[in-house]
């Protein structure tokens, strides 16, 4: 194994002096050095496995803390429906323009500190948009927490490739945890402590910025290449050493990476729109399944808790669902699961809103569960750590694209006409091809093999 991923690296980026891929795990052999050393790379690996796991309870509350209080934000700025439901699409725009810069960025300034700067983004948006006043300003606001997310969402499959090659599914899977954890508990909590801290929706949504601000801490080792990636200068002899594709040192080592035009790979785009799709399914859920139960008569605290049972679904089936995918050659079968939950979810949003909620609830948090399954398949559907970059890049920008006029329509079909069945009727004609592309998307194939000039 060793020798197949050494002779693929020396093949595609021959980089003058550069890491092993050994050395990055502690779990595989040629990773030991001496005591000093190992204690360095054991304190290392700790603190980045913090920050991942920070980072990603940080990427979701920015939108169902809002989705839980959206009709307080409605009535305190004045929107309409449709306004709401632009306010519901700007998530997917901003990851859209945003996460297309991540892997230049993470280029220039090293992907840590990039993600570093991400979380300071989202703390300052989180705390800025409730009191900036107004629409625009509460939209400004939004968009500066959304851009710190957008670059983390990328760069996040890049850093678990690069740090942990031998273990992107089980690494994927905490990741995906920790994400469905902040995105349930935002749900679940923003509407009690806002009541607890005397009702106020500005006070209940800038209270998420706390915990951006924690999870800026430990990135700050890894800003500007502070942080030594484990195990440098400690390979035995006869191991190709290999470059970190996101460090500052990659731009001024000339490293030729792998030129690759993913427009060209059949594979990047089914997966690129698996992922559109999937997020439109997800935007829509999080903004607006928790008005659809209050409109159907569920009190406003037990529709944010139904929204955070849809999210909390994604705590063990993210790390399940990863681990799974990494071990079958397709994993189509995997995406059509989902997506017949999916749709089973909706039917019963349309016929009982109400009488099964819990059931619709769950149902539609295990559809969710395609976002774990989508950032597995691209760390599978590229052979080396650049094409793993491209390939976030392009499928999350791409697919974020693809997300925008959802969340829009939805509202609009809302408002014009006066109920859910229009939405929802959108909702289940979308999910179907999302399972066809998806499982095209799942087949055993790279980006390499396509999209090389």
């Amino acid at each position: 194994m060793m020798g197949l991923m050494a002779s693929e690296e020396t093949r595609t980026m021959t980089p003058p002096t550069v890491r092993s891929p050994a050395a990055h795990d502690p779990g595989k052999p040629g990773g030991a050095g001496t005591p000093g050393a190992a204690a360095t790379r054991a304190w290392t690996m700790r603190l980045l496995v913090l920050g991942i796991v920070l980072s990603a309870l940080n990427l979701r509350p920015a939108i169902t803390s809002l989705g839980a209080l959206l009709e307080e934000v409605r009535d305190g700025l004045g929107m309409s429906g449709s306004v709401a439901g632009l306010l519901t699409s700007v998530p997917p725009l901003c990851f859209a323009v945003f996460g297309v810069m991540a892997p230049r960025l993470a280029r220039r300034f090293g992907a840590g500190a990039v993600v570093c700067a991400g979380m300071a983004a989202i703390a300052t948006g989180l705390l800025v948009r409730p009191y900036a006043g107004g629409t625009a300003g509460f939209l400004a606001g939004s968009a500066l927490a959304l851009m710190g997310i957008a670059v983390s969402n990328v760069l996040m499959p890049v850093i678990v490739k690069h740090w942990f090659p031998y273990r992107v599914g089980s690494m994927t899977g905490l990741y995906s945890m920790a994400l469905a954890l902040g995105t349930a508990l935002a749900a679940a909590v923003t509407v009690p402590l806002t009541d607890t801290l005397g009702g106020s929706w500005q006070t209940g949504l800038a209270l998420w910025a706390g915990l951006a601000v924690a999870a800026v801490l430990p990135w700050l080792p890894f800003v500007r290449g502070r942080a030594t990636p484990p195990g440098a200068g400690e390979e035995p002899a006869g191991t190709t050493q290999t470059q970190d594709p996101a460090s500052p040192s990659t731009e001024h080592a000339h490293v030729e990476a792998p030129r690759l035009r993913m427009a060209r790979s059949r594979t990047a785009w089914a997966l690129a729109v698996f992922f559109g799709l999937q997020a439109t399914a997800a935007y829509i859920t999080m903004g607006w399944m928790a008005q659809i139960f209050r409109d159907a008569g569920v009190p406003a605290g037990t529709a944010g808790l139904l929204l955070a049972v849809t999210m909390v679904m994604g705590v063990p089936l993210a790390f399940v669902i990863p681990r799974l995918a990494t071990r079958l050659p397709h994993q189509g079968p995997i995406v059509l699961a989902l997506g017949v939950c999916g749709l089973a979810g909706y039917a019963g949003l349309y016929l009982a809103p109400a009488a099964g909620a819990w059931a619709w609830a769950v149902l539609l948090g295990v559809a969710n569960c395609a976002f774990p399954l989508a950032l597995t398949m691209v760390g599978m559907r590229a052979r080396t750590g650049p094409g793993v970059a491209r390939l976030s890049a392009f499928a999350q920008s791409t697919g974020y694209l693809i997300s925008i006029p959802g969340p829009l329509l939805v509202g609009v079909l809302y408002q014009h006409s006066g109920g859910w069945g229009l939405p929802i009727a959108l909702m289940s004609a979308l999910m179907i091809p999302q399972m066809v592309v998806g499982f095209l998307a799942g087949r055993d194939r790279t980006v390499e093999d396509e999209a090389a000039r």
